[in-house]
């Protein structure tokens, strides 16, 4: 299965990142691409962290989840919507939610954001709790692809790749693909990023896929990038350093087979 990860470095306006979306998905079905994954924030990287609540949508309507259903059901294609502001439980927070939609447009899977982001090195600070409420559930679907194999496919949201208990609950599930839409800063990316990314792959001889934000930002924040996509005996296929884009790749079922076989790890868990 032939696999898009798109790297973007989003705005403060909604329109223009859909616009930015849009032609990059297009991209992506163009080059033969079944899935196609956009980083986090990919509607919105506000000047303040408060801007998601004034875009917050109610779940199953809202421009962005019909821009997402629409996209999918134009181009035929799989699409993981990075995430977008979802309506919480009050009026002062939102979920960090990513869905799934399907090529008829379908939406097949909701995953909210469960850990949540906190960073200060006394010149960067970050508290995604100020305005995000934690989702609670592990949450997979299943991507039946051209070839015949049923692909399960489990979704998680960056600050979450440091939290391996996650990607083995996903794994126990049968997950065969781990995707990772981010956006990493570049200071824990730079130290970190590849390395977390590269381990999770490894310890559950899974597919790994990580669409980021990479670039410098309109409200001056600097994102990583490294959208990477890592096979499941953790070898990088392919990656971007920065700036907007797609990394392509081919996933194959049998390659998770037969690191499976040769390292049955998954069968010797203990805890």
């Amino acid at each position: 299965m032939k696999i898009a990860a798109i790297q973007m470095v989003s705005g403060i306006e909604r329109d223009a990142n859909l616009e930015r979306a849009r032609a990059l998905l297009a991209e992506a079905a163009a080059a033969g691409a079944e899935l196609a994954a956009l980083p986090e924030y990919f509607c919105l990287m506000g000047r303040k962290d408060s801007d998601k609540l004034a875009l917050r949508e109610q779940p199953g309507d809202g421009p962005v989840q019909r821009f997402l259903a629409a996209t999918a059901r134009e181009l035929g294609l799989w699409i993981v919507g990075g995430t977008l502001p979802l309506q919480a439980n009050d009026d002062a927070h939102v979920f960090n939610t990513s869905f799934a939609f399907s090529p008829q447009g379908d939406c097949v899977a909701r995953y909210d954001k469960i850990h949540l982001f906190c960073f200060d090195n006394g010149r960067e600070r970050y508290d995604e709790a100020r305005v995000i409420a934690p989702g609670r559930q592990p949450v997979l679907f299943e991507l039946p692809s051209r070839d015949g194999h049923r692909w399960r496919v489990g979704l998680s949201v960056c600050y979450d790749l440091r939290f391996p208990e996650l990607y083995r609950a996903l794994a126990r599930e049968g997950a065969e693909l781990l995707l990772v839409p981010s956006a990493f800063t570049h200071t824990t990316g730079q130290a970190h990023w590849e390395t977390l990314l590269r381990a999770r792959a490894i310890e559950n001889l899974a597919w790994v896929a990580a669409p980021a934000q990479g670039g410098t930002h309109e409200n001056g924040r600097r994102t990583w990038g490294q959208t990477l996509v890592a096979d499941p005996w953790g070898g990088v296929v392919a990656q971007r350093a920065s700036g907007e884009g797609l990394v392509l790749a081919e996933l194959d079922a049998a390659r998770i087979a037969e690191c499976r076989a040769q390292l049955p790890a998954l069968t010797h868990r203990v805890l």
